[in-house]
């Protein structure tokens, strides 16, 4: 299937969602002129789809293969790789010192889109780099800044991040990596890391890895944890990759989907010849990490949206092509192409409205983050805020609209030959990966409600809801209001067990509020009328449609925890 950019899709939310005028016109974003910004997105567009979307296919098919020498990518990935670096499209969003372009990161978001949009598995691998470049920025010395960001800003070098031991996946706080020092500033690492994407490949020169460890005496739990720079190899006197610094794949995990992504298991200092780094201070791993955690959240997120938007085309073009039985009520008997029947346009009528809303969450939360940077205290408790919203609800999307995919394509699409069964594999790791979609839920009930003592919530939905036109979005609003404000007097358990419908009704709310804006925005908008009247028919379909079903989870939303204890664990396999 060829891949077609959404350049005019892309640049109406960049202005509407985003305000990139606004953001052009600080002295910080100066260079993200409208000329520059449709430059930028025209071209990504044309390399994803020359470079990259073609390698899709063999990415799930062939996959990465691990080797005694590491890992290979298939054939192909490697020159797409160096091109992609050649041309300059990781240093969009990467500080200018360091020699990035420093654009805003709404438009490198929007660089991410098209990549994921083309190759989900292979835009892993700058993804994890960009997080891996914004916690060296906030953490790193100067000198760990001076010798790994201008590398990493180009993708000559690419980053990871090191959390999950065989012991403890989600429970940070039980890592047992161990870091000793050694003295002048290094440190020996030792221990396994497991689940680490793109932890080896054949596409850079060098992998630079942000490891968790514990240090000597360190207290138990989280606050016992630092965060160290690992190069796969050492640098030389003159910062290029030099000796083989003891960092070995022991292999990767045979998966569902993502194959274009290896999933290593990387063991640290077999021979104690790994030497890191410290990253900040020592016990400020959690914090350091975060920092890269936030940001790849987002960009998980992103991924939802990615997949939602390959599914869909990929669905688009075979309704269009697939010819099957009369069109119900229709004098002619002649058969139609399965897009004219009802029930097919329904479903690609959510699709698109489903993957537009995401999108639109997802790049206010990245506009937000770039309002943060020029010092807006609001929009970077708003970024708190709505970061569990745009990675939960935007992986759920993508498992959603993929599954639709392959229904659109009825038996066909349960053959892999046809490709739709690809993008639901490839979405169902999204969920879970990054902080499981509950622990944004959590998040959300037991951090991000309390924002300056429950202030940001009250602030954001309040203006949603005093924007809200729409009958069944005011309605939704007010009720988010309302169940936030009591759930911030329940106890814990009452709050977990109705943290994941209330976070999906916070999301609805928030993305019917949007796709209210770019409905507004479509008033005196000359763009391309074929647009404009498929804008304006899907953000009808989401508020008409979508954002009612938001007020069916209020039951779940404002639940307590007893039903879930009325049986015991045992009972469970009864």
């Amino acid at each position: 299937m060829p891949f077609t950019p959404i350049n005019i899709e892309q640049r109406f939310v960049i202005d509407t969602i985003v305000g990139m005028p606004e953001l052009a016109a600080s002295d910080r974003f100066a260079m993200a002129s409208e000329d520059v910004v449709d430059a930028v997105l025209e071209g990504v567009g044309q390399f994803a789809a020359g470079e990259w979307a073609p390698l899709d296919r063999a990415g799930d098919t062939v996959g990465a293969k691990w080797t005694e020498y590491g890992v290979v990518m298939p054939d192909g990935y490697v020159a797409a790789y160096k091109a992609y670096v050649e041309g300059g499209w990781g240093t969009i969003g990467s500080p200018e010192a360091f020699g990035g372009q420093g654009m805003p990161f709404a438009l490198s978001t929007a660089v991410l889109d098209t990549l994921g949009t083309a190759n989900l598995g292979f835009a892993l691998a700058p993804t994890l780099t960009v997080g891996a470049i914004e916690s060296l920025v906030h953490h790193g010395s100067e000198e760990q800044q001076r010798l790994y960001l201008p590398k990493l800003a180009t993708g000559e070098w690419t980053g990871t991040m090191n959390l999950t031991e065989p012991q403890a996946g989600s429970d940070v706080g039980a890592l047992k990596t161990k870091a000793e020092p050694v003295g002048e500033g290094d440190w020996s690492i030792r221990g396994t890391k497991i689940f680490i994407s793109f932890g080896d490949h054949d596409m850079a020169d060098n992998i630079v890895h942000l490891v968790l460890a514990r240090t000597p005496d360190a207290p138990a739990g989280t606050k016992g944890l630092s965060l160290f720079l690992v190069p796969k190899y050492r640098l030389d006197e003159n910062g290029e990759p030099g000796a083989f610094n003891d960092v070995r794949v022991v292999s990767i995990e045979h998966k569902m989907g993502l194959h274009a992504s290896p999933t290593c298991v990387l063991s640290f200092g077999d021979h104690g010849e790994c030497i890191g780094q410290l990253i900040g201070a020592e016990g400020g791993g959690i914090a350091a990490m975060f920092t890269m955690m936030n940001n790849a959240r987002l960009n998980v997120g992103l991924q939802g949206v990615q997949v939602a938007e390959a599914a869909t085309q990929r669905a688009v073009a075979y309704a269009r092509d697939r010819v099957q039985s009369a069109r119900a009520g229709s004098s002619s008997r002649e058969s139609v192409a399965i897009i004219e029947h009802p029930d097919v346009r329904r479903m690609l009528m959510r699709m698109k409205a489903q993957t537009q809303a995401a999108r639109a969450l997802v790049y206010y939360a990245a506009g937000q983050v770039d309002r943060a940077t020029l010092g807006d205290q609001e929009a970077r408790w708003r970024v708190d805020l709505v970061t569990p919203l745009a990675k939960a609800h935007g992986t759920d999307i993508g498992c959603e609209v993929s599954s639709l995919g392959i229904q659109v394509h009825g038996g066909m699409g349960y053959i892999e030959e046809t490709g739709a069964a690809q993008h639901f594999r490839d979405a169902r790791i999204t969920p879970i990966y990054e902080g499981t979609n509950g622990i944004q839920a959590a998040d959300l009930v037991g951090r991000k409600l309390g924002l300056d003592n429950g202030g940001v919530f009250e602030r954001f939905f309040a203006n949603v809801a005093a924007d809200a036109r729409h009958p069944a979005l005011s309605d939704v609003a007010q009720r988010v209001l309302r169940i936030g404000r009591d759930m911030m007097t329940k106890d814990t358990d009452d709050r977990l067990a109705a943290s994941y419908p209330f976070l999906t009704m916070a999301a609805i709310a928030t993305c019917g509020w949007l796709m209210e804006k770019e409905l507004a925005a479509l008033d005196g908008f000359e763009g391309d009328p074929q647009f404009v009247t498929a804008k304006r028919a899907t953000a009808r379909f989401y508020l008409d449609q979508i954002v009612p079903e938001a007020l069916g989870l209020e039951a779940a939303a404002t639940a307590s925890a007893g039903v879930l204890y009325e049986m015991s664990a045992e009972a469970f396999s009864s």
